[in-house]
């Protein structure tokens, strides 16, 4: 079982420079991505996979990607979500444009490709779809919602451990427009923040799963671990929440549903206010991604992730108990018991 206070590993895993066989895999691709940098997409019913192999395929594609190229993807992706499921058939027929193979299976991707992107819009999916991916020895970024659960998404550390492949998840507005002079030290210590996104629901995920963790990522980037307790405030178009950390520190998300959406925050340093600047688009998560799959260094430790989680789902029952604390310990507690039903 992961212990959240120890695991907080990022080791350099040894490399997976194993040459697969690429039957099938479009021409164009084949003919310049080399053994190792094949990447395969999990999930085409989000626009994340559009914006990444666009990214990654292009022509002219920006040499921090180290040539990587998505080569190959299953499609399937959300099963009963509308909004996600309808896109499928477009997304898949977009990628197809930039010479990605599409495989009937996942466990058919896993013949092609060297590294995976678990893009799945529906966090319900992510651990079993994870699950043959790191069995297979390959590095997975998980995209957010790491998971519909913050008991699955532990199991999904689980897994990871003993299979000996570091995973990470994050949102891409974790480098939001100015959090890298917060992380550089340009407000001084940090000593509270307060972020807004949009917050739309999704009836099948936790409220903030869907949506709203856009805007408490980064409120976490800021604020980093150690959140005690949420209170949430809510209404039909806007979420507060409010975390009070264990040093005093008061954090706060504010999730929006009606008039303007969109994405920002201000951070309290005890030398300077920083407004944080709008979405900074996908290319910074990008470059981490594939620091990652090079590496095997994750840039987002499992502790953090976990705790985001549970600062939503302490979010979900405050609600339930009409904005009463909800204690982040008592939420990691009764999730770690949950999680042992899982075996590996």
């Amino acid at each position: 079982m992961i212990d959240r206070r120890k695991f907080i590993k990022t080791g350099v895993i040894a490399g997976l420079g194993v040459s697969v066989a690429s039957n099938g895999i479009s021409a164009t691709l084949s003919s310049f991505t080399s053994a190792g940098k094949r990447v395969g997409i999990i999930g085409l019913d989000t626009s994340h996979s559009i914006a990444f192999t666009k990214a990654l395929n292009a022509d002219d594609a920006d040499p921090v990607f180290c040539g990587y190229k998505v080569v190959a993807a299953y499609p399937h992706g959300s099963l009963d979500i509308p909004s996600s499921v309808e896109r499928i058939e477009g997304y898949t027929e977009q990628v197809k444009e930039m010479g990605v193979a599409i495989t009937a299976s996942i466990d058919e991707l896993l013949t092609k490709v060297d590294v995976v992107l678990l893009e799945t819009n529906d966090g319900r999916r992510h651990l079993e779809q994870a699950l043959p991916v790191l069995k297979a020895g390959k590095r997975v970024f998980i995209d957010k919602p790491m998971a519909a659960s913050l008991a699955d998404a532990m199991a999904i550390f689980n897994a990871a451990e003993k299979y000996g492949i570091p995973v990470f998840s994050a949102s891409s507005l974790r480098y939001i427009k100015g959090m890298d002079e917060v992380k550089s030290g340009a407000a001084g210590k940090v000593i509270g923040a307060e972020m807004y996104s949009p917050c739309a629901l999704e009836k099948t995920h936790p409220d903030l799963f869907w949506y709203g963790i856009h805007g408490v990522e980064p409120l976490f980037t800021a604020m980093g671990t150690g959140c005690k307790t949420v209170v949430r405030a809510h209404s039909e178009g806007t979420d507060v929440v409010v975390g009070t950390w264990e040093d005093g520190r008061i954090g706060t998300f504010r999730g929006l549903r009606d008039g303007q959406r969109n994405y920002g925050g201000c951070v309290f340093g005890d030398k300077a206010i920083k407004q944080l600047g709008s979405y900074n688009g996908y290319n910074p998560l990008l470059v981490e991604i594939i620091k990652y799959f090079e590496t095997g260094n994750i840039p987002v430790q499992p502790k953090e992730t976990l705790e985001i989680l549970a600062f939503m789902e302490a979010a979900d029952e405050s609600r339930k108990k009409g904005g009463k604390p909800i204690s982040v310990e008592k939420v990691m507690e009764k999730a770690e018991k949950e999680s042992k039903k899982y075996k590996f």
